[in-house]
């Protein structure tokens, strides 16, 4: 158990030099509580420190959102903290199709969750590999055809309020540690200078 995870987590990233292997070692000897917390204190320079550290370092797979263990249609959760001024906790959850290989799936179901939900809409995404570079592709462009029962009804990310917060957007998300990734969101191919962290719930 770290002494003091957020500061074990925020110090390296607020260094000269942010060092990539350094900041995942320290993330996988976290408890699942120690790393939400950490990444939940991560600023707007740190998680754009982050992103910019680990391009190319370590590959990020399909099976590191949703493990090939667990069962298709069952969602995992990745609780996430975003750079926007407010709401800035929220949720991005997962699931595996019952259609594709858990071993390598071509794609994941996802959604967003968190308070301004009800507003906002659940934001419904497809996740798709980049595997020229190691990286995934959260794609609002497309919404799933199905999802968990458990999960809100799916909706259109270009009508109302949602396509001023989802619409036409693609985030690119980058492998941290076993647990954590961190994003970058672009509209239309152009980036907003906005990221977010997220720590799978195993």
């Amino acid at each position: 158990m770290a002494s003091d995870p957020i500061h074990s987590f925020l110090g390296p990233l607020r260094e000269a030099v942010v060092k990539p292997i350094e900041i995942a070692r320290v993330l996988d000897d976290m408890t699942h509580a120690e790393r939400v917390a950490a990444i939940r204190a991560a600023g707007r320079n740190e998680q754009r420190r982050l992103y910019e550290a680990v391009a190319g370092q370590r590959e990020l797979r399909m099976t590191d959102m949703v493990a090939p263990h667990v069962a298709a249609m069952t969602q995992v959760r990745h609780h996430g903290r975003n750079t926007l001024p407010a709401f800035s906790n929220f949720e991005k959850r997962f699931c595996r199709p019952s259609d594709v290989d858990p071993a390598s799936p071509a794609l994941l179901w996802g959604y967003n969750e968190g308070s301004m939900r009800w507003l906002t809409g659940p934001g419904y995404f497809v996740l798709r590999p980049d595997a020229e570079r190691g990286e995934l592709l959260v794609d609002y462009n497309q919404v799933p055809p199905a999802h968990p029962a458990a999960w809100p009804a799916i909706r259109s990310n270009e009508r109302g309020l949602s396509q001023f917060v989802y619409g036409f957007m693609i985030d690119r998300l980058r492998g941290v540690s076993k647990h954590v990734t961190v994003g970058s969101a672009a509209r239309k191919g152009k980036d907003l200078g906005s990221w977010f962290l997220l720590c799978r719930e195993d």
